[in-house]
Formats: structure tokens, C-alpha cells, sequence
């Protein structure tokens, strides 16, 4: 197994995966993305799922990130404890085959709190060791679980995850709110003014409601109810993650559809932001790890 010689990498998650092959240089010369979450593989045959992969890619070893490690995918591989950088991540790789290695979680106990990520912290650690981000910084991941992670010399040090993006889809689908959340959400005047109004104050589940009683009685176009809706849930989010002491500038890694409305969010709080996609904080991650395996 030479991993010298290329290697495919997949960010596999609970709904989707994405798989890169990466050649001998380093560059990604293939890909694609699709719904087979962990969570598709109802009958437990990953490796029909991994064969899959190498149909597409080529046949080649490969590096898993994502819930494919968790107690829901193909083998669970534990998480490492904070402070965890790349070298960590690397030394506790699990493997599920002689030529499939899974890469593990992070986690964080302490200050009476418990947490942990998969696959967010390959693109944290990627944006550090491509140089993109400060290795003494603050670094805001949105997504279903958004996090908020410290960096302390490079490493994740700490970290907090708030349910935003699930709470949202939960209140889309299955709230008295539904109605009036089917509209798109842009980073508009209506998302700025409630992310606002909920950084500078503690009423997230009076805010929700109110958002139908405006609707009713003429206060609010309909219309704006999912861009007001997230603008609360956003803005409440951003509230937590900058009551972390940090420098000024925040780093946001992760899709750009998602970033634009944290980074108007933020901008609201009165801090500077810098937006980095997180497909390439992955493979400088990915990419890292993979040297040392070869080493």
C-alpha cells in the first residue's frame, strides 16, 4: 500500500458523502457527491458502499472522515481529546480494512460540559495547516451542528456546538411556524435586523412565536418569515459563540450558502470575519494526514 501514490478521501456524513481522488502530487483530479449518508446504509453493507466508491474513483486506498466513524457507521472510531491537532488525529486512525483507514472525532470535556464533532475538525485543522487561518484564533463551522472552535497553537483546544441548522429544519417541518417558514433566506434587511436584535437579547423562544403573531396581524409579510426565523436562531448563535474571549476576527469554514448569512450575522456584532470554503479546508486536511500515514 502506497499512499505516495494517490489515495481517495470521502467526507462521509450522516445524509451525504463527498469522495475526492487525490493523485500523486496532491491534486484532486475527480470527485462526487451524493445522498448515501451513513444513515442510507440501512442493511449495515458499508462494503458495498466502499466498492462503490472505488467503482467511481479508481481503486485506490482510502481515508474516511465523517459519521462513516461513528457508532452509526462502518467502525467506530473514538474520539480524541482536546488538544488535538493533526499529528493526533493521525496516530489514533482506525483501520477497517488493510486499505481503508477511518479518521476519529474530537472531543471536549471541561468548564461542565461535554462535547464532540466528526469531520469538522479535518477542515479546522486543514484551514491551520494550510496556513488560512490563526492558529491562536476563533473559528465559527455552520451547518447542521454549527461549532465554535478555540484554536491554541494550532490545535483545537475547546469547543461548543449549537443545534442552529437542525433547529430550524425542525421548526420548518414540524412547528405551528411551518407556514411561514417555506419562503427562501437570504442575508436581506429582515435576516440583519432580527440576528441583531437577538445578539443583544435572551428571547429566542418568545421571538419564534412572535413571528406568527406578526404574520396574523399584519406586522410581517409572510414572505419574510424564514429569513427573520433564522436571522433569531443565527444571531442567537453568534450570541454564544462570542461570548468565547478572542481575537477580532472571526474565521468561518463550511459552504458558502451557509457562511454569507453567519458572516451577516456577525458583521451585525460588530467583528470582522474572513469566509473559507470547507470542501478545500478538507483536502488540506485530508492531505495532511494522508503524509503521515506514508511517513
Amino acid at each position: 500500500m502506497r499512499w505516495t501514490e494517490g489515495f481517495i478521501a470521502a467526507d462521509w456524513g450522516t445524509t451525504n458523502r463527498r469522495a475526492y481522488r487525490i493523485d500523486a502530487t496532491g491534486k484532486c483530479v475527480d470527485e462526487f457527491e451524493d445522498d448515501h449518508g451513513v444513515l442510507s446504509i440501512t442493511d449495515g453493507n458499508f462494503d458495498a458502499a466502499i466498492g462503490e466508491i472505488r467503482r467511481r474513483l479508481g481503486d485506490l486506498p482510502l481515508l474516511l472522515a465523517g459519521m462513516i466513524g461513528s457508532n452509526r457507521g462502518w467502525k467506530e472510531a473514538p474520539y480524541v481529546p482536546c488538544p488535538a491537532g493533526i499529528d493526533e488525529l493521525a496516530a489514533a486512525l482506525v483501520w477497517a480494512g488493510q486499505r481503508e483507514a477511518i479518521v476519529p472525532g474530537v472531543s471536549y470535556v471541561g468548564q461542565g460540559r461535554a462535547d464532540v464533532m466528526r469531520g469538522e475538525e479535518v477542515q479546522l485543522l486543514g484551514a491551520v495547516a494550510a496556513g488560512l487561518v490563526d492558529p491562536m484564533g476563533l473559528v465559527c463551522h455552520p451547518g447542521t451542528h454549527n461549532k465554535w472552535a478555540t484554536l491554541r497553537h494550532g490545535k483545537i483546544a475547546e469547543f461548543r456546538t449549537v443545534m442552529t441548522g437542525e433547529l430550524f429544519s425542525l421548526l420548518k417541518n414540524h412547528s405551528i411556524l411551518s407556514d411561514a417558514l417555506q419562503g427562501p433566506v437570504d442575508p436581506n434587511d429582515v435576516f440583519k435586523q432580527a440576528a441583531c436584535y437577538a445578539i443583544d437579547n435572551e428571547a429566542l423562544p418568545a421571538e419564534l412565536f412572535a413571528v406568527r403573531a406578526r404574520v396574523l396581524l399584519g406586522q410581517t409579510k409572510k414572505e419574510d418569515g424564514a429569513a427573520y426565523v433564522s436571522g433569531i436562531l443565527i444571531g442567537t448563535d453568534v450570541r454564544i459563540g462570542l461570548s468565547t474571549p478572542a481575537a477580532a476576527k472571526i474565521t468561518l469554514i463550511g459552504r458558502p450558502e451557509l457562511t454569507r448569512l453567519y458572516a451577516a450575522a456577525i458583521a451585525e456584532a460588530k467583528r470582522d470575519v474572513v469566509e473559507l470554503d470547507g470542501e478545500q479546508c478538507f483536502l488540506a486536511g485530508i492531505q495532511e494526514i494522508a503524509k503521515r500515514i506514508a511517513a
